[in-house]
C-alpha cells in the first residue's frame, strides 16, 4: 500500500523545493492536501509523480505537474486578500492549493464530470467556489480578479481575459502546445496585457484554446 503522506513529502522536497518555490504557504498546502483524492482511484499511486496526470473518462485532460503548478502559483505572488480565477480546474487540486494562499478562488470548469468531482473533492474548502461554463469565456460574474491562472496550455495569447483582470492584475499560463512552450507571466496595465516568459514548461492544451487551423492550398 502506498504511503501517501511520505509520497507528499517526497514530492515537495524532490520536485517543488528544488524548483525555487520558496513560498511556505504553497509548500504547506502541497504537504497537507491529499492529491490522490483528486485523481481517478486507479491512478492514486501515480498522484505524486513528476508528470502531467491524465484525469477524466477519456484521459484527454491532465493535472499539471506539481512543480509546474507550484511555480505558476508562486509567480502570482498572491496575498491572503486576492481573488483568483482558476480556469480549467478539472478535479480541483490546483484550486485547493490556491485556496490555502489566496482570499477567494473561483474554480471554472466546463466538463460536468469534472465539476461534480471538484465539488466533492473541495468540500470543506470554504473560500473556493466551483462554477460551470466555457473555459474560454472566463467567469465575468466574479470579475475583476487580482489574478488568473490557466491550468493548461493555450496556443494563443490570453488577451480575452484582460477585461476580467483588475488594474495591475496578474495572469499565468503556459503558452504554446509544442516542445517550445513557455510558462508566461502577464500583468494588466490600463488596457494592455504585457507578458514575459518565466520558465520552460509544457502541458496539454485546454479545450477551446487551440490555435485555429490555417487553410492551406
Amino acid at each position: 500500500m502506498t504511503d501517501f503522506a511520505a509520497a507528499r513529502r517526497n514530492m515537495v522536497d524532490g520536485q517543488v523545493r528544488t524548483a525555487d518555490v520558496t513560498d511556505l504557504r504553497i509548500l504547506s498546502a502541497m504537504l497537507d492536501i491529499p492529491r490522490e483524492k483528486f485523481v481517478p482511484p486507479a491512478s492514486a499511486a501515480l498522484a505524486y509523480l513528476d508528470l502531467d496526470l491524465p484525469v477524466g473518462e477519456k484521459g484527454t485532460r491532465r493535472l499539471l505537474k506539481p512543480m509546474v503548478l507550484a511555480k505558476l502559483i508562486h509567480a502570482l505572488e498572491l496575498t491572503s486578500r486576492d481573488r483568483v480565477l482558476d480556469v480549467g480546474c478539472a478535479t480541483g487540486y490546483g484550486a485547493a492549493v490556491l485556496g490555502h494562499v489566496a482570499g477567494h478562488v473561483t474554480a471554472l470548469e466546463e466538463d460536468t464530470g469534472f465539476v461534480q468531482a471538484a465539488h466533492s473533492a473541495l468540500a470543506g474548502h470554504q473560500n473556493v467556489s466551483v462554477v460551470t461554463g466555457p473555459l474560454t469565456g472566463g467567469w465575468p460574474k466574479g470579475a475583476p480578479y487580482d489574478a488568473i491562472i490557466l491550468e493548461g496550455a493555450t496556443e494563443t495569447p490570453p488577451e480575452a481575459f484582460l477585461p476580467q483582470l483588475s488594474e495591475g492584475g496578474r495572469l499565468v499560463c503556459i503558452l504554446g502546445g509544442g516542445p517550445g512552450a513557455k510558462a508566461m507571466f502577464y500583468c494588466r496595465c490600463s488596457n494592455e496585457l504585457g507578458g514575459r516568459p518565466i520558465f520552460d514548461a509544457g502541458a496539454a492544451v485546454l479545450p477551446g484554446f487551440a490555435k485555429a487551423k490555417a487553410f492551406a492550398f
